[in-house]
């Protein structure tokens, strides 16, 4: 089942949140910070604990992390970088993608049976909006289609503009 809620991911009782994080893993603006500063200081250091795979970079675009997840009420967190939109030209959408169907991999790897996603890359990284909703709808709903875990996808919107986005692509795709 997935579902759109217009809220603070930070609150959610489910059992994994996706972080739209940085390559780096490090506490940055927008939602990254939002979950850093709930989840307190242990989460930086977790992130830290995640070795560089190339200079400055813990996490390549495309690709999930885990860390507990400390102060929030879900059991983990699973970090991911989305691309940064250049214009489409750069294989940002397929990157994209692979953030939803990593995490939602992640997540059925660990049990859980819930897992909330914010939306990635449409904040400073620029990926227009709409756009990404289709991806995330399709991504997750594919995904669903292949399992048993997670049982329950939480597409969270931290404005009424990204809620009606999400919930008219969610509806555009399960009308099929």
């Amino acid at each position: 089942m997935i579902s759109v809620v217009l809220g603070d991911i930070t609150t959610l009782a489910v059992d994994a949140v996706v972080n739209a994080a940085n390559v780096a893993l490090l506490a940055g603006g927008g939602v990254d910070g939002a979950i850093h500063d709930a989840a307190g200081p242990e989460l930086q250091q977790a992130c830290l604990d995640h070795p560089e795979v190339e200079p400055g970079v813990r996490c390549p675009t495309g690709e999930v992390r885990v860390t507990d997840a400390f102060a929030l009420p879900a059991r983990w967190i699973i970090h991911t970088a989305g691309p940064v939109w250049r214009g489409g030209e750069k294989d940002e959408e397929r990157l994209l993608a692979c953030c939803y169907r990593n995490a939602l991999a992640e997540a059925r790897a660990l049990g859980a049976r819930s897992v909330a996603f914010p939306c990635i890359s449409t904040g400073i990284f620029g990926f227009p909006q709409r756009r990404a909703a289709a991806i995330a709808v399709r991504a997750c709903r594919h995904f669903l289609e292949t399992g048993h875990l997670p049982e329950r996808v939480v597409l969270v919107a931290f404005s009424d503009r990204d809620a009606e986005t999400l919930r008219t692509e969610l509806d555009r795709v399960l009308r099929g």
